[in-house]
């Protein structure tokens, strides 16, 4: 991966403090976005000292509009980022039979707003260089959104096809555009009372689960789930996804709703 200025957005702690650790390792500049300014220059501090790159702290809050415009703005005008890490999110709506409008709302604006915004504001001119990538950190829970919450599967299922899509567009100009799917990771994101009670083969240390993202993202791996042991599995199912399409959208319906014998 070709030394640039990367933008890591929920960059403060947990997967975004790590990819920021780990792009630093390999020589990138990078710009930290969160709401918490002192962890971000605590960590910027840290960055230059230990690996002698320029790291620069952009403190907002991607769920309010006005934050989000300033990240945008950053995007849309510095030629020296060339890529964007796609970290911030919240999980833990709860049951929706007990929803919290609010946070659930606050939930949609950064699971699925900002990174779609920001992905949008970068691209054009990624495209233009002709270079770039973009990492969107979804998760496995969008392949089995019964299996966890309503809306947070469904906030990481948007990201995940919104991945597919970008790669689909933005290939062609020389963009690289990642998926990472993570499973159960060892942050902040978990409570430690949660995880004690979750089996310790289904849960992942953050350190480990960002080196293997940016193994895939070497191997030029689209999607990349790091605890997958055959990503042979993966390609049968996306195989399978895609046999669908010649048959999802055509003149008639399905002979088994028994409409085509009206008059």
């Amino acid at each position: 991966m070709s030394k640039t200025t990367f933008l890591v957005t929920g960059a403060s702690d947990g997967i975004g403090a790590v990819y920021a650790d780990r792009l630093a390792r390999r020589g990138n500049n990078l710009v930290l976005v969160a709401r918490r300014a002192e962890k971000l220059a605590a960590l910027a501090e840290r960055l230059q000292k230990d690996h002698g790159v320029t790291v620069e702290i952009l403190p907002a809050d991607l769920g309010a509009a006005e934050g989000l415009a300033k990240v945008e703005a950053r995007l849309r005008e510095d030629a020296a980022i060339t890529g964007l890490v796609n970290n911030a999110g919240i999980a833990g709506e709860g049951m929706i039979t007990e929803l919290d409008p609010a946070y659930v709302t606050g939930m949609i604006n950064l699971n699925i707003l900002a990174v779609t915004r920001l992905a949008a504001a970068v691209a054009p001119r990624l495209a233009a260089a002709g270079q770039g990538t973009i990492i969107n950190i979804t998760s496995v829970t969008a392949l089995m959104p019964a299996a966890f919450t309503a809306v947070y599967p469904a906030t990481k299922a948007f990201v995940l096809a919104f991945t597919e899509a970008l790669q689909a567009q933005l290939s062609p100009a020389g963009v690289r555009v990642q998926g990472v799917l993570p499973g159960i990771t060892r942050t902040a994101i978990w409570e430690e009372e949660k995880l004690e009670t979750i089996p310790a083969a289904m849960v992942m240390d953050v350190e480990e689960m960002v080196d293997a993202a940016l193994a895939g993202l070497d191997l030029g791996e689209v999607l990349t789930v790091p605890a997958l042991p055959e990503s042979a599995d993966l390609d049968a199912f996306l195989a399978t996804r895609d046999a669908l399409r010649p048959n999802l959208s055509l003149a008639h319906a399905a002979v088994r709703y028994g409409l085509h014998n009206k008059n």
